[in-house]
């Protein structure tokens, strides 16, 4: 059978089910077949998020793929995607990779809320590193992506190139990068939390 052509493996397959619905398929024809159609159905399930995913970029709403997927509602369409998807952290089921999507998400907002309840602090401590001009050349590389997320309106967009440029501050400004250390800190304990908090809700 035509390895790597699903569509010539369905037709190989096809053959070999007529024949044996007239009874004269050989048991080797037929372990075959089965053999085939497993691995067919294993392609066309890896097509499956790369297609949704696709589909999303391209501008398409969960509540538009709903229907297409079989399923009822937004949340299942984006619940079955989640399931599909291999797992870039380690959850070895789909139910985790759900779960552990939910809990970042949850992560997020509660880190982006807390981000601009203390935009003038995060404001400052970006401008401060940016102005800072004993900097070696990677240092200052980081410095100036810092200064191009301090021009967008999203203050939760400081925190990563925050974080990055923690590392080149600890020998010179120790004091500054313990301040961005204390900000780290504060982040992953808003993250762990907000997931917590999700776990402990029922259902």
């Amino acid at each position: 059978m035509a390895e790597g052509d699903p569509a010539g493996v369905v037709r190989s397959v096809q053959e070999v089910v007529d024949a044996a619905r007239r009874g004269s398929a050989p048991p080797e024809d037929l372990l075959g077949a089965l053999t085939a159609l497993r691995s067919v159905r294993e392609q066309l399930a890896g097509w499956e998020p790369e297609l949704i995913a696709a589909a999303r970029a391209g501008g398409a709403s969960w509540t538009a793929l709903a229907p297409a997927l079989g399923v009822a509602s937004r949340q299942a369409a984006e619940r079955r995607f989640l399931r599909l998807q291999p797992s870039a952290t380690g959850e070895a089921t789909g139910e985790a990779r759900v779960d552990a999507e939910r809990g970042r998400r949850a992560g997020d907002r509660a880190v982006a809320d807390w981000a601009r309840r203390n935009a003038s602090v995060l404001r400052q401590l970006a401008a401060q590193v940016t102005t800072l001009d004993n900097l070696d050349a990677a240092a200052r590389q980081s410095a100036d992506r810092l200064g191009a997320a301090l021009g967008e309106d999203d203050v939760a967009g400081l925190l990563p190139p925050l974080a990055a440029v923690r590392g080149h501050l600890q020998r010179d400004h120790a004091g500054l990068a313990d301040r961005l250390g204390d900000i780290g800190a504060e982040t992953a304990r808003l993250r762990r939390d907000a997931a917590g908090r999700r776990h402990a809700q029922p259902g």
